[in-house]
């Protein structure tokens, strides 16, 4: 295959997570039942947010954007890994292929920066709560919002060009279970070393830069609950702030494992195994971390049951 004529590869076959058909038909039910569990808990959250004037503040107005990208994360990878459970050749087309690369990539980019965004918020909430509406107006987090995502997609879209511009030769059998670019690059039968770096030094950027943020914000959050007078509100702020930090490890860690370990301790098989946990699990914690532990949530509910009730009589 000519350098940069990739339009000679038609599709690409997918391996999926076992090749074992009891397996698989078991994963396709588990699977089914999570990704159900994610859009439900996800667009009720965002729903929920939308129809609650008292949650019209900004960490909710982030926390709906996170809900949405983790609807529209998952939405892209789901559906086809269901589909495959169930066939005998998981094939999918070029072009189907290279488009979900490109919202994998985007919405992966997005989440990172918006996680450190939100925690920001909470230490500009809990650190100088007086100046919280002054320094966090609609506004400034309309602009925070649309920036990421035009840089979530400028990525996506970067690093997609950069993949397909590689060259393949013969049959492409990918030993994963969706598609991403990490295995695929490593079948280029041309010169990766461009992409490669490509990878290493935005990846490597991405996920340090917003951990970096994310770190910092807790540690001065951490500070102000050891200044605290109340025991009690210590306890109540620092429970909510281990939940999402435990949501924030799970999915950094599996990030970093992936994407940043070097080259002669890669394996595709242990990759499959560790994205499992960002693409599958992470997405159904963030509505339970951030939503049923969340006290202000609970009672927005609980006025909306109500309602509904009075509604109904």
């Amino acid at each position: 295959m000519a350098h940069g004529n990739y339009s000679a590869v038609s599709e690409f076959i997918l391996l999926g997570l076992t090749d074992h058909l009891e397996l698989q038909v078991i994963l396709f039910g588990i699977f089914l039942l999570i990704y159900v569990g994610r859009v439900l808990g996800n667009l009720g959250l965002i729903v929920l947010i939308h129809i609650s004037p008292q949650l019209h503040t900004p960490i909710y107005f982030f926390l709906t954007h996170l809900a949405l990208i983790d609807f529209c994360f998952t939405s892209s990878i789901t559906p086809n890994t269901l589909v495959n459970f169930l066939r005998e050749v998981k094939s999918i087309k070029f072009y189907a292929y290279t488009m979900q690369v490109c919202c994998f990539i985007t919405f992966l980019v997005s989440e990172l920066f918006l996680l450190s965004i939100m925690a920001y918020d909470r230490y500009i909430a809990i650190c100088n709560p007086l100046l919280y509406v002054i320094l966090m107006p609609r506004s400034l987090c309309m602009q925070v919002m649309a920036s990421t995502y035009m840089y979530g997609f400028s990525v996506g879209l970067a690093q997609t060009l950069a993949t397909f511009q590689l060259s393949f030769c013969g049959y492409i059998v990918l030993n994963h279970f969706y598609c991403d670019d990490v295995p695929l690059v490593e079948l280029a039968c041309s010169d990766t070393s461009i992409k490669e770096m490509m990878l290493l030094i935005i990846a490597g950027f991405n996920i340090l830069c917003s951990l970096l943020i994310v770190i910092i914000s807790y540690v001065f959050i951490l500070f102000a609950i050891l200044r605290m007078h109340s025991g009690e509100g210590r306890r109540k702020v620092f429970s909510t702030c281990a939940s999402h930090l435990t949501s924030i490890t799970i999915f950094y860690g599996t990030i970093i494992f992936m994407y940043l370990q070097p080259k002669s301790s890669h394996s595709l098989d242990t990759d499959k195994v560790t994205s499992v946990f960002f693409v599958i699990v992470t997405p159904l914690l963030n509505p339970l971390i951030y939503s049923l532990r969340n006290q202000e949530v609970k009672n927005s509910l609980r006025r909306m049951k109500e309602k509904l009730c009075l509604d109904n009589k």
